[in-house]
């Protein structure tokens, strides 16, 4: 059969690849045309637009790229319909998989959702939309199932996909002998990967041994605009503290140059601060503790046992109309603490995200009760969102519905 899927950001294509790889495990024959990323394209897909084009943050941001918007719906229709697959397959990615949910619901399109829009946190309205145009949703947090079936939806939860993908790191570092952090206290000991860029441009990596120093990870999104905003902020509570070592995790679709101008740009930053590009999973394997900017981010942190502070700082008005949207139907931000209805790591939104305050909160998480708290509810929470296999059970209802 023929499948078309749609992801729009880097956790969706990291998630499509393997929904593509169990898709192909069910359907040896099967073909694949997608818009996504690299990792899709590895897995076997023809990607017709990367998600790097696809990636406007907010309010603002999308009234002041709708033209654009609109433009890659049209050209994503268009795509459909001459490709004309068996499947169409939605991961993530709401506003733009919705709109074209309700095209090809009259087409007469099967549709699959993979990674449920977080509906019920905002714009609850759009159940509504998923009930009328999705023939099966195929959700991946505990409480969505159920959240949907209240509504009249019938989903179907298959586990979170994040436990397969960080047992699979995890899986491999142990092959290769790496050293891992010592997460209940002590010093972090190791190598990590450093990226460079060498004479002729190319970005380069060299080994360089570390002494016996507390390891904390820089995780500012990504997406310019959210770097932007947050890594000076964590750079500024990182020079408060310059006995820790320090280091940013680089995203996939940003240059390593962009990280370095930032850094250089600053007016206070760690001396040493180093960045590690395309490399977060290896980090995160090595760090004592983490800062993270809201997002799926906090999930792949807590899955590796990392304490972690959550960070959030947005447009004024884009956050003030997503609060307004929200109300008061979620109390948390951060995946970790949504999954735990409790506040298991530390939430620092805008005003609140600032260097004096990211700092104390940040030394607590290194060492003392709290850390031991927070590691203990971390346990929890990969006991909670339950065993592996997703990508598996989502592609067996996807391949085999009638």
């Amino acid at each position: 059969m023929k499948y078309y899927l749609i992801s729009g950001e880097p956790s969706g294509d990291l998630h499509g690849s393997h929904l593509i790889r169990a898709i192909r495990a069910e359907d040896p024959a099967a073909e694949f045309r997608a818009w996504g990323g690299g990792l899709m394209e590895e897995a076997g897909a023809t990607i017709v637009k990367h998600y790097r084009e696809l990636a406007f943050m907010g309010v603002v941001q999308i009234v002041k790229n709708l033209p654009t918007i609109l433009r890659n719906e049209r050209m994503c229709r268009e795509d459909i319909s001459g490709y004309k697959p068996d499947r169409l397959v939605l991961i993530d990615y709401s506003g733009f998989n919705l709109r074209i949910a309700k095209w090809a619901r009259p087409a007469g399109y099967d549709i699959s959702y993979y990674i449920s829009p977080q509906v019920w946190a905002s714009r609850s309205g759009r159940v509504a939309q998923i009930k009328a145009n999705v023939d099966r949703m195929l959700v991946i947090l505990p409480f969505e199932e159920a959240w949907y079936a209240e509504r009249g939806v019938k989903a179907t939860f298959v586990g979170h996909p994040l436990l397969d993908v960080v047992k699979a790191a995890e899986d491999q570092a142990s092959t290769q002998g790496a050293k891992k952090v010592k997460r209940q206290g002590g010093s972090t000991q190791g190598s990590l990967i450093n990226s460079s860029t060498s004479d002729d441009g190319n970005q380069e990596s060299r080994t360089g041994n570390q002494e016996s120093r507390i390891e904390i990870a820089l995780l500012p999104g990504s997406r310019k605009q959210e770097i932007s905003v947050g890594l000076p902020l964590m750079l500024a509570a990182a020079a408060r503290h310059p006995e820790h070592d320090y280091v940013i995790a680089g995203a996939p679709a940003q240059d390593l140059a962009f990280y370095e101008a930032i850094i250089a740009s600053c007016d206070r930053a760690p001396n040493d601060v180093r960045i590690v590009m395309n490399d977060t999973y290896g980090l995160l394997q090595t760090a004592h503790a983490a800062v993270v900017t809201s997002g799926t981010a906090t999930l792949e942190t807590a899955l590796f046992g990392v304490p972690q502070v959550v960070v959030y700082k947005g447009n004024w008005l884009a956050y003030r109309i997503a609060r307004w949207m929200v109300g008061s139907r979620i109390k948390y931000i951060s995946l970790v603490n949504l999954v735990m209805d409790a506040p298991v790591v530390p939430e620092l939104i805008q005003s609140d995200f600032n260097p004096k305050n990211l700092a104390d909160h940040l030394q607590k998480t290194i060492a003392g009760p709290v850390r031991d708290q927070q590691l203990s509810d971390l346990q929890r929470l990969r006991e909670r969102l339950g065993s592996g296999g997703a990508a598996k059970r989502a592609a067996r209802a996807i391949v085999t519905s009638s």
